[in-house]
């Protein structure tokens, strides 16, 4: 009777574990059903429930995130992120509606960040932020 229970409880966490996705649940449901094969064989609880702890802990902690890494890959960063912090030459004027700046040697359109004052051609700039195809900049210091 009481293999039963710990197969319905696996069964449970593991169709828990469709709404969550993050394979804890799975890894303890797992130890539930072994759980209840140690029941079904031994039909001793105190068995059952050290065979449930090893096999669910080893699971979470060995399985677990050997599983997340291989399915749920780390973010992919584009090219565009590494122009973030990256200085540039402003061609045009660049205010908050617009402008241009030579950046990496190509001219992307620009915005300043800043709508305090216009960023003069021939003025160094630093890229905050790119959004779609559009250099967010702030006007260096020098």
């Amino acid at each position: 009777m009481a293999a039963l229970f710990w197969l319905i409880g696996g069964i449970v966490l593991i169709a828990a574990e469709m709404l969550s996705g993050d394979f804890f649940l799975l890894m303890v449901g797992v130890g539930a059903l072994a759980g209840a094969g140690a029941e079904a064989l031994f039909a001793n609880a105190v068995a059952s429930v050290a065979v449930f702890a090893v096999v669910s802990i080893g699971l979470v902690t060995i399985a677990r995130p050997h599983l997340k890494h291989r399915l749920h890959p780390a973010i992919t960063h584009t090219n565009v992120d590494k122009l973030i912090g990256r200085r540039a030459v402003a061609v045009s004027a660049v205010d908050v509606q617009g402008g241009q700046v030579r950046l990496d040697g190509d001219v992307w359109s620009a915005r300043a960040l800043d709508d305090g004052h216009a960023i003069e051609p021939g003025q160094s700039v630093t890229v905050v932020e790119i959004a779609g195809a559009t250099a967010v900049v702030l006007a260096d210091l020098d």
